[in-house]
């Protein structure tokens, strides 16, 4: 079966929709774009299924970055794109800084 369509994971949100990535795409955020994340496929899920906050992006209104903390001063940022009713997981990475843009969500 092509990697690029198999599902790896669909997690339901505290904003009330479904996030979903393939294993493909996952490939390539933890590859490509930051290799930083090869490994941290659990810590994504769990950013999303359980963040310390969610902000909502200045510059889409459909773009929701999700943080958990991962250490003393880091966050683990897992960056969400809602169409419709369902959501596909952008990227993710490791930072020491969060961005700005609304707080739509606390625990």
């Amino acid at each position: 079966m092509n990697e690029a369509k198999v599902s790896l994971f669909r997690i339901p949100t505290a904003l009330g929709f479904v996030v979903r990535s393939t294993a493909g795409y996952w490939r390539v955020i933890s590859t490509i774009k930051h290799p930083a994340m090869a490994g941290k496929l659990d810590g994504v899920k769990s950013t999303l299924r359980e963040p310390d906050l969610i902000r909502q992006s200045k510059n889409d209104s459909q773009v929701f970055l999700f943080y958990r903390k991962a250490g003393r001063d880091r966050w683990l940022c897992a960056v969400v794109k809602r169409l419709n009713s369902d959501g596909f997981l952008v990227t993710a990475y490791p930072t020491e800084n969060i961005k700005e843009g609304m707080q739509i969500w606390t625990k």
